[in-house]
């Protein structure tokens, strides 16, 4: 039987992966964006674990609001990346920063 400590240890180590993605690879445009899509996963988790254990359905309508915005970030990010990528053929991080008129 999964248990509330099972799927909150999940959203946990899902959580400690995204975080050390983000901090440990600060090159790849791609995976900063799938480290923070995993990141939102993970408080999804945290949601739909809670609401079931409470009884509550209001916890499992927040996260189809999440998901929604996951969505359009996903979508918005991936069309910015591709101009950037048409503008200067990188995706590396520290090659965007400087900003050219």
């Amino acid at each position: 039987m999964i248990t509330l400590y099972h799927v909150l240890a999940l959203s946990g180590v899902l959580f400690a992966l995204s975080v050390a993605g983000i901090f440990l690879n600060r090159k790849n445009v791609i995976l900063l964006l799938m480290c923070i899509e995993l990141m939102l996963l993970s408080v999804n988790f945290n949601f739909i674990a809670f609401s079931r254990f409470l009884g509550d359905i209001g916890g499992q309508v927040f996260v189809f609001f999440i998901l929604t915005v996951a969505a359009a970030e996903s979508a918005i990010g991936l069309a910015i990346l591709v101009v950037l990528f048409r503008q200067r053929r990188s995706i590396n991080v520290e090659e965007l920063n400087t900003m050219k008129g």
